[in-house]
């Protein structure tokens, strides 16, 4: 009897580790074919003189030196910074109105689909319909001299020293949607007993936002933060749609992509995909270290 309790015993665990290999199988074949084999082979053509159809001849670090002493492939980096220090007004706008539709407020529903429902239109859209918003004589114009501010028209796209302002600001409006709802669903987690413990103790709203809200939310707020720089270095949809990055609006992403598809330079592209992906990895691990729980 015990003989085939400890028979059925391992053969129940055997069973269940079969089961569990068949499960995995299929996704991680996949992950492994899609991603892992992709960015193998991404690291493979960095060291490598590839066009795309001949001959890979290996180069060593000839493209990482090109990529670093050549202003026109890694200076375009500083156009990063334009949606780097936008991510923190699109945060700190998230944070404000998921803060205060937490609480009661009229039309609060209607509100939060408002501010989430550019997250759900398609970029391309969202891309022409600012083309039009922008161009000479559009709706910005037209608003700006409704009020009486005709002055201040200007050529949001074609201005190198104002468009990726204009650029950089339809991110915001584009991707803060998101940021607010994952703010909003943290902040809905709070216990209402705390917010009632703390106005019988004389708190006002913006003590229970700095003691009660922010504390609760700090993985929350790391979290979207790292969300949003890493958007920042890759930031590609938006300028590309709409100005194919002319004007001085072309990001690292949108330099990579001419490089090894316009320019049919594989090899060199895929060296500045791996420098990004450096860089992504480098600002993610610097901002798990300061924003840790423990911290």
């Amino acid at each position: 009897m015990i003989g085939k309790v400890k028979f059925s015993n391992v053969s129940y665990k055997a069973q269940r580790n079969i089961i569990i290999i068949m499960f995995l199988a299929v996704p991680l074949t996949l992950l492994a074919t899609f991603a892992f084999l992709p960015v193998a082979n991404m690291f493979w053509y960095s060291f490598t003189d590839w066009n795309g159809y001949s001959d890979k001849n290996f180069i060593g670090l000839e493209n990482y030196q090109t990529i670093f002493t050549n202003p026109e492939y890694f200076s375009v980096f500083r156009v990063s910074l334009y949606y780097f220090f936008a991510t923190f007004i699109q945060l700190g706008i998230a944070l404000y109105f998921a803060t205060v539709l937490s609480f009661e407020v009229k039309f609060k529903n209607f509100f939060k689909g408002v501010l989430f429902f550019p997250y759900l239109l398609n970029g391309v859209a969202i891309g022409f319909m600012f083309l039009f918003f922008f161009r000479a004589g559009g709706t910005l114009d037209t608003v700006l001299g409704m009020f009486g501010l005709g002055d201040f028209v200007q050529k949001w796209l074609g201005n190198p020293d104002i468009i990726n302002y204009s650029l950089a600001g339809v991110s915001v409006w584009r991707y803060m949607g998101f940021n607010f709802i994952i703010f909003l669903g943290a902040i809905s987690s709070i216990p209402n007993e705390i917010y009632e413990a703390s106005e019988m103790d004389g708190a006002n709203r913006w003590h229970q936002f700095l003691y009660i809200i922010l504390p609760s939310i700090k993985i929350i707020v790391s979290l979207n933060l790292i969300l949003a720089v890493s958007g920042a270095l890759s930031a590609f949809e938006i300028p590309f749609i709409m100005t194919g990055g002319a004007n001085g609006s072309a990001t690292f992403v949108i330099q990579t992509v001419n490089t090894a598809f316009k320019y049919g330079k594989i090899g060199l592209g895929s060296a500045m995909a791996v420098i990004l992906l450096f860089i992504v990895i480098l600002v993610t691990g610097i901002q798990r270290k300061f924003f840790s729980e423990e911290g």
